[in-house]
């Protein structure tokens, strides 16, 4: 019995330090599970309930479009928000003017401003030889403007060349109207520095045919480049401009205006001796 009694005390005593151990170990596992729980997205409560999303902190956030802030003038609370450069829409560029010219046989209305005026019986061309021209000109104020022409078949689509050449010389023409305008007229359309081309008359001091009478003659900004015969002077407004100074209109030796018209087959007046014309072309140097 003694012996039996002292192998249970044995036994207790090699067998009490695993228990504590194991408790100990229970300890830390409950310990662990509670943190743990902590830790863990809590499961949705019910079928129609998704779980809450969850972003892991390693994605960057997105990034706005840039803006500026500008703090409100008055101090007030609300800043006024500025949109970023790339989002303030860019104007269109005005658009570039463009040349535009047709050439057409002479419409009724205009037969009837000429008829009695520019034209009448007896002229040296019939009306069906002459075109109508609209043409694109630059103005003297830095625009373009519609004038019109009437001028004989055979050089109408050569006057389009020039006046497109002078378009894009950007030589300035005062007024671009049918002599009819002004009456028939040649002095009245000078004194209104008008240039037009058909005009069935004839010379000035003779009976002669003009060329202008068989349309295939211009004359040019008037005012700037008048006639000259010593002291004499058309238009009179021309004066201020006998001495050729270098000025918007004016038509000088081998300008644009004078090689536009010599590459169509045109000569000038300016050129001649006596008198000076130098608001006149024509097709026969005439």
């Amino acid at each position: 019995m003694l012996a039996s009694r002292t192998a249970r005390r044995a036994l207790v005593r090699m067998t009490r330090p695993a228990d504590h151990r194991t408790a100990a170990l229970a300890a830390a596992l409950v310990l662990v599970s509670t943190t743990c729980v902590a830790c863990t997205p809590p499961a949705a409560t019910s079928p129609n309930r998704a779980a809450p999303s969850w972003t892991s902190q390693t994605t960057p956030p997105s990034t706005p479009a840039p803006s500026t802030t500008i703090a409100s003038s008055t101090g007030g609370p609300s800043p006024t928000v500025v949109p970023s450069p790339a989002s303030i829409p860019t104007p269109n560029p005005e658009p570039v003017p463009a040349f535009e010219a047709t050439v057409s046989a002479l419409p009724p209305d205009v037969i009837n401003r000429m008829t009695g005026v520019s034209w009448r019986d007896g002229c040296p061309v019939p009306l069906s030889d002459l075109r109508y021209l609209t043409l694109t000109h630059r103005t003297f104020e830095g625009g373009t403007a519609q004038g019109e022409l009437v001028a004989h078949t055979e050089v109408a689509d050569s006057l389009v060349e020039v006046f497109r050449d002078l378009f894009d010389a950007h030589y300035p023409i005062r007024s671009l109207r049918l002599v009819d305008d002004f009456g028939g007229s040649d002095d009245a359309s000078m004194a209104a520095d008008n240039t037009s081309a058909f005009n069935c008359r004839p010379v000035a001091g003779s009976t002669r045919w003009s060329e202008h009478a068989y349309g295939r003659a211009i004359d040019v900004n008037p005012v700037e480049n008048p006639w000259v015969r010593g002291d004499t002077v058309e238009p009179p407004a021309g004066r201020p401009y006998v001495r050729r100074p270098a000025e918007p209109g004016v038509i000088l030796p081998d300008d644009a205006v004078v090689r536009a018209f010599q590459a169509a087959g045109w000569l000038w007046g300016g050129s001649w001796e006596s008198p000076k014309d130098y608001q006149h072309f024509s097709t026969t140097g005439r």
